[in-house]
C-alpha cells in the first residue's frame, strides 16, 4: 500500500454558521475560522473543511447553491477565502471546499432559466417529466412514488403548474436536481470545480455524490414506509405510506462511475486534488473498492455510513431508532478495516459530522459522570483505525446532543421540521406515539451537531457577542465544555478532553506505520459483548493492542494467550501510563479504554 500525505492527514469540518462569528450578525463566518487557525494548526489540523459557504438561500444551510464561484454575504467574501488559503499555507495547512452538485438552488440562474419554459436551452440541465395521470379530483400526479430525502411524506417530485410538468427534487423543493445526463451539466460541473481548485483548494468533500446518475426509466419504489413513526420492531402500524425512498434507482446508478471518471481525468488528476466522496445507501465491496481502489479508483476516498447508521430501522431511513449492540459497531469497522487493507482501498474515519448526532450521547453515555470518559474512549477508537480520521468542530471537546427538556422549537433543521410535522399529523392524539417520535428527534437529529461551538465561558459560549443572538441556541454546558477551559486544563494525574485528543493525534501519526497503514485484527469477544478490543501492527512501531469498555460497568476481560502485551502505554482515566495487568484478567472501568504495547 502506498504512502500518501492525504492519508495521514488529520481533517477537521467546520459547520460555519456555527463555529465563530466576528461580524455581530449571531452566524458564523470566515474571518471567525480566520481567527481560529492557530487553535486548530495547535489540535494537530492539516486540512480544514468547510461546508458550503457560496451564495445561497438557506433553504438547506447551504447545501442549496445558487452560485458556485460566489461566497454568500452572510461569509464574506471571495476575497476572505483567499486570506484564509493563505494562512492556512503559513502554516503548512490547506482548504478542502464542499462540493454540491447532485442538485442546485432553485434560485440558481441556471434553474431559473430551466423553469421559465419548455424551450429554454436549460430546459435539460434538470429533470422535467409530465405526470403520471390525475387522480379523480383531477390534481396531477407525480412521475413515481419516490419520496423526498429530507421529508418522506413528501413526493420527490415538485410540480410547475405553468408547464403541467414536475422537475426532480430528491431532497426539498428547494433543491432541484441536475441532469448529469446532459454534456453541458457536466462541462459546467468542471468548471466550477477547477474555479476553487485554482484558487489554491486542495480538493472537495462532494456531496452525495454517488446520487448523480438516475436510472432513466424512473420506475416506481419498492413500498418500504408505513403511515407510522412507530410501532413494533420493522415500524408496522397502519398502510403503506403514499411515497417510498428510490434509494434503489438512483444510489450508484448506471453511469455513476463514468461520471466520475470523467471528473478523475479532466479535473482532479491534473490538479492533483484530494476527495472524499459521501456515498449514503452503499456497502458493496465491490462498489466502493472501484471507486477508492488505488489503482484505477475514481476518488481518493469516500464516507461509508455502515457505523452511522446502526441504529436506523432497515427501510425506515434515517429517522428511525433501533437498540444496538456493540457487536454492530464492531462488525462495519472489522469490515472496512480488513477490506480496504486487503483490497487496497482507503478508508475515512469518522462517527461525527453535520448530519449526525453528537457522537458521545449517541455511543455512550453522556451524562456529567460519564461524559468525559465516553469521549476519550471514542476519540482513542478513532485515532487508531486505518484511513483519513476526520475530526467535526466541537468532537474534540466532548459536545454532547441538545437536552432533551429543550423545547421542539429550538430544532431549526428542514429535516427535523418536516420529521416532526408528519409525527404531528399522524400521531396527534396518540401521547405515547409522540413521545416515541420524539426520542428520534432527541437522539438523531441533525440539529444536534449544530449549536455553536463553545469557545469560552463568556455570554454565547464566546461564539457571537453578547450583544447579538445567535442563530441556534447554545448549549446550557458552555462554561464547563469549551476550549478555553480544556486548553488551559492543568492536572499531574489527567488530561481534558481536548488535551486526549491532541495527544491522540500526535501519537497517531508518530505511529503511522501501525495506527495509519498497519495491519488490523479484531479480538474475539464472545465472552464479553462490550467489549471492542483489536490490535494494530506497523513494520517500525510493532504490534499495539487497543481495549474499549462499551458500556457503564465494570467489565473483566481476558488478555488472550497469543497477544503478549509489554505494558499499557494509554488509557482514558488518567495522564500517565495505567497500572493494570499484562496478562490475564484486566478489570476494565465504565467506558475504560487501554492501548497496548505488543511483543510481535
Amino acid at each position: 500500500m502506498s504512502e500518501e500525505w492525504w492519508k495521514e492527514a488529520v481533517i477537521y469540518q467546520i459547520y460555519p454558521s456555527s463555529f465563530k462569528d466576528t461580524t455581530n450578525t449571531g452566524w458564523g463566518d470566515l474571518k471567525g475560522i480566520i481567527s481560529k487557525v492557530d487553535y486548530l494548526k495547535g489540535l494537530g489540523v492539516d486540512i480544514i473543511w468547510i461546508s458550503p459557504i457560496y451564495k445561497s438561500p438557506q433553504a438547506d444551510m447551504g447545501y442549496d447553491i445558487a452560485d458556485y464561484k460566489l461566497i454568500d454575504p452572510c461569509y464574506g467574501t471571495n476575497e476572505d477565502v483567499d486570506v484564509l488559503i493563505a494562512e492556512l499555507k503559513k502554516r503548512d495547512m490547506k482548504l478542502m471546499m464542499d462540493l454540491v452538485v447532485n442538485h442546485t438552488s432553485d434560485q440558481h440562474d441556471w434553474f431559473k432559466s430551466s423553469i421559465s419554459s419548455p424551450k429554454s436551452p436549460k430546459r435539460d440541465w434538470y429533470i422535467w417529466k409530465p405526470p403520471k395521470g390525475h387522480d379523480a379530483s383531477g390534481n396531477p400526479l407525480p412521475p413515481n412514488n419516490w419520496s423526498q430525502i429530507l421529508g418522506d411524506a413528501n413526493s420527490a417530485w415538485t410540480y410547475d403548474k405553468t408547464s403541467n410538468e414536475y422537475y426532480l427534487s430528491l431532497f426539498t423543493p428547494e433543491q432541484p436536481d441536475l441532469n448529469w445526463e446532459n454534456p453541458d451539466v457536466r462541462a459546467a460541473v468542471h468548471d466550477v470545480m477547477r474555479f476553487w481548485l485554482d484558487k489554491g483548494a486542495c480538493g472537495y468533500r462532494m456531496d452525495v455524490i454517488n446520487l448523480i446518475s438516475k436510472d432513466q426509466r424512473f420506475p416506481d419504489a419498492d413500498e418500504t414506509i408505513v403511515n407510522a413513526t412507530s410501532g413494533d420492531a420493522a415500524g408496522n402500524k397502519g398502510g403503506s405510506a403514499k411515497y417510498h425512498p428510490g434509494w434503489k434507482w438512483y444510489v450508484n446508478g448506471p453511469r455513476m462511475h463514468e461520471y466520475l471518471w470523467e471528473l478523475k481525468k479532466e479535473v482532479l488528476e491534473p490538479h492533483r486534488a484530494v476527495t472524499v466522496g459521501e456515498m449514503p445507501g452503499i456497502s458493496d465491496i465491490d462498489e466502493i473498492i472501484r471507486t477508492v481502489g488505488q489503482k484505477d479508483g475514481e476518488l481518493k476516498m469516500i464516507f461509508i455510513f455502515d457505523v452511522v447508521d446502526l441504529d436506523n430501522v432497515p427501510g425506515q431511513g434515517r429517522m428511525s431508532l433501533r437498540d444496538w449492540e456493540v457487536r454492530d459497531l464492531v462488525k462495519p469497522i472489522e469490515k472496512w478495516q480488513t477490506v480496504m487493507i486487503e483490497q487496497e482501498g482507503w478508508n475515512s474515519v469518522f462517527i461525527e459530522n453535520h448530519d449526525n448526532p453528537r457522537s458521545v450521547s449517541r455511543f455512550c453515555d453522556d451524562s456529567d459522570e460519564w461524559r468525559e470518559k465516553g469521549a476519550k474512549l471514542l476519540a482513542l477508537m478513532q485515532t487508531t483505525l486505518s484511513g483519513t480520521i476526520f475530526v467535526y468542530q466541537g468532537e474534540e471537546i466532548g459536545m454532547r446532543n441538545m437536552p432533551k427538556d429543550w423545547d421542539v422549537a429550538e430544532y431549526k433543521d428542514i429535516e427535523s421540521i418536516n420529521y416532526w410535522k408528519k409525527s404531528l399529523e399522524l400521531h396527534g392524539n396518540d401521547t405515547e406515539a409522540l413521545k416515541k417520535a420524539r426520542e428520534v428527534l432527541d437522539t438523531k437529529a441533525r440539529d444536534h451537531a449544530r449549536t455553536p461551538m463553545q469557545w469560552d465561558a463568556s455570554p454565547y459560549a464566546g461564539f457571537c457577542s453578547e450583544n447579538v443572538k445567535p442563530w441556534m441556541r447554545v448549549m446550557d454546558d458552555f462554561k464547563t465544555v469549551n476550549t478555553d477551559v480544556q486548553t488551559r486544563f492543568s492536572s499531574e494525574d489527567d488530561l481534558s478532553v481536548l488535551q486526549y485528543w491532541k495527544r491522540g493525534l500526535a501519537n497517531r501519526k508518530e505511529h503511522a506505520d501501525a495506527f495509519v497503514y498497519g495491519e488490523y485484527q479484531t479480538i474475539d469477544n464472545a465472552d464479553n459483548g462490550s467489549v471492542f478490543a483489536y490490535l494494530r501492527t506497523g513494520k517500525e512501531s510493532g504490534q499495539w493492542l487497543i481495549v474499549l469498555n462499551f458500556s457503564g460497568k465494570n467489565v473483566a476481560w481476558s488478555t488472550p494467550e497469543e497477544v503478549k502485551v509489554k505494558g499499557w502505554m494509554a488509557g482514558n482515566y488518567l495522564k500517565g501510563k495505567p497500572d493494570k495487568p499484562t496478562k490475564g484478567v484486566v478489570t476494565l472501568r465504565p467506558w475504560e479504554g487501554l492501548l497496548g504495547m505488543c511483543s510481535n
